[in-house]
């Protein structure tokens, strides 16, 4: 008897899974669709909020995969050692490790939310026995398309307001900005990030160079810099105090995806 291939969607918590969750549920394409979500314990509270009003939508359970052993947990087993991005053990404990364990030795098609419009690979498995697939790339969907189906349906997740990207509260690759954005919207979240990085420092005195989670700067030197990073942002957008549009518009209209710089499989 030939064993039955699954079918599987990861949902990172950002626009392009979800669009591709809910646009492949409105064709029916593939009834027997299982979600998951790679949880790590410390992603954004918009994240969890979401993911809760998307499942409310499909109608079924998106599985959370991971979540018995947590970040800090798995702090531990790397002797207390922060990631960063040339040490992404993360990605790989948090991330992948979890996805192959939910699919196993199983066959399995796993639908991808790449764009049309993009040029970047998802995750790639080494086992062999999962394949992937690219719905929006087949149907020529870019990146309008995926922000109409959100609009029209369960709405734009929350934190696209501040930040360009789902993941973890303090992940490496967010913008000066989206720190100060997160320290203005979750100041506990972020006096926690700043007290992760002076506590490596404490314990790692002997490293030729301090962690920061930016580059050459910590968190509080960040803040001290607050006006001129948010100046330079708001040239960067180059937006007129008159801009009366709402954070929505403004992500879709003038926006730019980070993906290419994220944990691919945070960015999908």
């Amino acid at each position: 008897m030939t064993k039955k291939i699954r079918h599987v969607l990861g949902i990172s918590g950002g626009k392009d899974s979800a669009a591709l969750a809910i646009y492949l549920k409105q064709q029916n394409r593939v009834p027997d669709m299982e979600y998951f979500f790679c949880d790590t314990g410390v992603e954004l509270p918009e994240v969890y909020t979401f993911l809760n009003k998307l499942e409310v939508y499909l109608g079924k359970p998106i599985k959370r995969l991971g979540e018995e052993v947590n970040f800090f947990q798995h702090l531990k087993k790397h002797d207390e050692m922060l990631p960063l991005a040339t040490r992404r053990w993360c990605t790989k404990d948090m991330k992948l490790d979890p996805l192959e364990k939910f699919i196993g030795a199983d066959e399995a098609i796993t639908y991808v939310g790449i764009r049309s419009d993009e040029f970047r690979e998802g995750y790639m498995s080494h086992g062999g026995n999962i394949k992937a697939v690219y719905p929006f790339i087949e149907d020529g969907l870019v990146r309008e398309d995926i922000f109409n189906l959100l609009r029209e349906t369960v709405g734009i997740p929350e934190y696209y307001e501040w930040r360009s990207r789902s993941g973890c509260f303090f992940c490496f690759f967010q913008r000066h900005e989206e720190w100060i954005g997160l320290h203005d919207r979750h100041p506990k979240l972020f006096q926690q990030a700043v007290d992760m990085e002076k506590k490596a420092n404490e314990e790692f005195k002997d490293l030729k160079s301090r962690f920061s989670w930016i580059r050459g700067i910590s968190l509080e030197e960040l803040l001290e810099r607050r006006e001129e990073i948010l100046a330079n942002s708001q040239k960067r957008k180059n937006q007129s105090k008159k801009d009366t549009r709402s954070w929505q518009e403004i992500l879709i209209e003038d926006g730019q995806d980070d993906e290419e710089q994220a944990c691919t499989i945070c960015s999908l």
